[in-house]
C-alpha cells in the first residue's frame, strides 16, 4: 500500500530560512506564497511579468513582488506556477540563466519537464509539489487550520535531500495535515491528463452535452433537461467525494440506484474504455503534448474558436438564465427562505 506523509514525516525547518520565489499569482500561486508566508517561510517573493495585473493584489496581501528573473536571482527555490504553455518562454529567458547548484526548482504538475519543454541544469535539485485541488481550496483550508492532499515527485535529486525539500515544502503549504503521496513526473503527469480528458472535464462535459440535448431533442423543457442533467451533478459529486460511490448509492432512491447499475454500463461501456484506451496511448506517447505544444505556437487558434463555440451553446445560454434566479449561489445574499420568513412571523407573533 502506498505510504502516506503527514506531518511528523516532514522537516518544516528546512525550508523555514530560505527564500522562495513563487512565480505567478493566480489560483495556485496566491494559496502557495500566503501558505508559506503564514507557516513562517522567512522570505516569499512573488514573481510577475512587467505589468501583471496580479501584482496589485500581491502587494496588498503584504508579498513582496519582483520581475521573474530579479525573484528568481533571490531565491533559493523556485516555484513555477504558470500555465503549462507558458513554462518554456519564461525559463529560458527568466528562470535558467540565473540557476546555479545551490537552487532549487519546482513544479506543480510535471508536463513541461515531463514532455522537454524544461530541460534543467544536472546539478539542481528538481521536485514536484502537486496540490489535489483548486488554489482557492488550498487557501480556504489552510486557514481553517486543515489542507488538502498533495503529490511529490522527484526529478532530480543532486543535493540528495530532494524528497527532504518537496515534504518540507507540502508542509509549508498544509499537505502534511491531510496527507502527502510519492509519485512520479511520469505518473503524475499522464494520470493527470489523462483524468482530465477523459473523466473530470472532457469526459463529463461531453455526457452533460449529450444528456441535455438528447431530452431537449426528444421535446422536453431546456430547463429541465438543465436541471436533470447539469445542476444536479454537484449533489451526486458532493455524495461520491464525501464517501465513494458506496454513499452515493445509499442516499438515492432504490429507483436511481437500479437505473445505475442497468442502464449506465449501456451508456459507458467496452466502447467507451477502447477510446479512452485511445486516449491514453496518445499522452502517453507524447502526441497530445506535441500537438498542444504545436497550438500555442501558432497562437491558439483551434482552440479560442472551440472555446467560442462551446461558450454559445444553447445549455450555457439556459445555465445563466436558471442561475440568475438562484439567490444561494451568490455570496451574501441576504434574501430570506421562506421557512425564514415563517419563523420570523411565528416569533413575532409570539
Amino acid at each position: 500500500m502506498t505510504k502516506i506523509y503527514y506531518e511528523n514525516d516532514a522537516d518544516f525547518n528546512l525550508i523555514k530560512n530560505k527564500t522562495i520565489a513563487v512565480i505567478g499569482y493566480g489560483s495556485q500561486g496566491h494559496a502557495h506564497a500566503l501558505n508559506l508566508r503564514d507557516s513562517g517561510v522567512k522570505k516569499v517573493i512573488v514573481g510577475l511579468y512587467e505589468g501583471s495585473n496580479s501584482a496589485e493584489k500581491a502587494k496588498e496581501s503584504g508579498l513582496e513582488v519582483l520581475p521573474v528573473s530579479n525573484a528568481t536571482k533571490e531565491a533559493d527555490m523556485i516555484m513555477i506556477l504558470l500555465p503549462d504553455e507558458k513554462h518554456k518562454q519564461v525559463y529560458e529567458t527568466e528562470i535558467k540563466p540565473y540557476l546555479n547548484k545551490n537552487k532549487i526548482l519546482m513544479v506543480a504538475h510535471g508536463f513541461s519537464l515531463h514532455f522537454g519543454q524544461i530541460v534543467p541544469p544536472s546539478d539542481i535539485d528538481v521536485i514536484m509539489v502537486a496540490p489535489k485541488g483548486p488554489g482557492h481550496r488550498l487557501r480556504a483550508t489552510y486557514e481553517m487550520g486543515h489542507g488538502i492532499p498533495s503529490l511529490i515527485a522527484i526529478y532530480q535529486n543532486a543535493s540528495g535531500k530532494a524528497k527532504d525539500y518537496a515534504l518540507a515544502y507540502a508542509c509549508g503549504i498544509g499537505s502534511s495535515r491531510a496527507g502527502i503521496l510519492e509519485t512520479t513526473f511520469r505518473e503524475e503527469t499522464e494520470t493527470d491528463l489523462f483524468g482530465e480528458q477523459a473523466v473530470l472535464c472532457g469526459g463529463l462535459t461531453s455526457l452533460i452535452k449529450a444528456g441535455y440535448e438528447t431530452l431537449v431533442e426528444a421535446g422536453y423543457q431546456p430547463e429541465m433537461a438543465y436541471f436533470e442533467c447539469l445542476h444536479e451533478v454537484k449533489l451526486i459529486v458532493d455524495l461520491i467525494y464525501e464517501g465513494g460511490l458506496a454513499k452515493m448509492r445509499d442516499s438515492i432512491s432504490n429507483t436511481a440506484e437500479y437505473g445505475d447499475y442497468t442502464r449506465g454500463p449501456r451508456v459507458i461501456n467496452d466502447d467507451v474504455k477502447i477510446r479512452m484506451k485511445e486516449i491514453l496511448k496518445e499522452i502517453q506517447s507524447g502526441q497530445f503534448a506535441k500537438e498542444w505544444v504545436l497550438e500555442n505556437q501558432a497562437g491558439q487558434p483551434s482552440f479560442k474558436a472551440i472555446r467560442r463555440m462551446e461558450a454559445s451553446l444553447p445549455i450555457e445560454a439556459v445555465g445563466r438564465e436558471l442561475r440568475s434566479k438562484m439567490s444561494f449561489l451568490s455570496k451574501g445574499d441576504s434574501k430570506k427562505s421562506c421557512s425564514d420568513k415563517h419563523s420570523a412571523k411565528v416569533k413575532v407573533e409570539r
